[in-house]
């Protein structure tokens, strides 16, 4: 077994053992938030974002303590134009919601879905939250670290533990072991605390943001597709029960 497989078996084997304590990353970010608002320190920050949705309340977080700038970089999001839909979304959102006016941009990079496709070859068949979703995490956080590295920022994070589907345990851990990797701190976090999730709903249906209806992946489509279908048989054979 390598060191990268031993590592994913150990974080996903802590993220859902209920009997192994899980560190309070919310807690942990506050306290982050306030030591620098004491030292009177507003860093730059490159927020990782798969969506609007999930950028929207996560965004009303940390635009007062950070100079944010948005990476877009999610080369799993299939088809290509649920991609560019996602992203064109994104950028509206941080338009109207006057995040643009105080400085917060949009960086895409270059969609190339065979980076996702190589990176999971193997883990087709595995259920979402499994661990082909932990590579993609690493994935996609690798290139934020990295990114952060090569542009000057001090902080970096990800949009993505503000959903219910993703595990905050292997999204904290990956991004403390690359943060020490490439020299950006990591802000550790748990957005969908303190009703996180629900604020972003709140604030799509204010903004009239488009919530896609599955992660991202092709699989991940599939298999929501797959639950759709069944959820729709069973009911259709309930119906000719009666």
């Amino acid at each position: 077994m390598t060191k990268l497989s031993t590592f994913y078996e150990r974080t996903e084997k802590m993220s859902k053992n209920p009997k192994i304590p899980h560190p309070n990353y919310e807690l942990l970010m506050e306290k982050t938030l306030q030591r620098l608002a004491a030292a009177g320190q507003r860093p730059r920050l490159l927020l990782h974002a798969c969506c609007a949705p999930c950028s929207s309340a996560t965004l009303e977080r940390l635009a007062a303590a950070f100079e944010v700038t948005i990476l877009y970089y999610n080369p799993n999001i299939a088809p290509p134009a649920e991609y560019h839909r996602r992203e064109a979304e994104l950028e509206r959102f941080v338009r109207d919601a006057g995040y643009a006016a105080r400085g917060v941009a949009v960086v895409e990079l270059p969609y190339d879905p065979q980076e996702f496709y190589t990176a999971v070859q193997g883990l087709e068949a595995e259920p979402e939250r499994g661990a082909r979703c932990t590579v993609c995490y690493r994935l996609r956080l690798e290139q934020a670290a990295r990114y952060a590295a090569a542009h000057g920022f001090g902080w970096f994070t990800t949009t993505l533990s503000i959903s219910p589907m993703k595990d905050p345990v292997r999204l904290n851990t990956i991004g403390c072991e690359l943060g020490e990797r490439y020299g950006v701190q990591y802000l550790q976090s748990e957005f969908r605390k303190k009703d996180g999730y629900k604020r972003s709903l709140v604030l799509s249906e204010q903004y009239g943001l488009y919530r896609q209806e599955y992660c991202g992946c092709a699989f991940s489509k599939a298999e929501r597709e797959a639950q759709a279908a069944r959820r729709a048989a069973e009911a259709k054979g309930e119906h000719h029960a009666e």
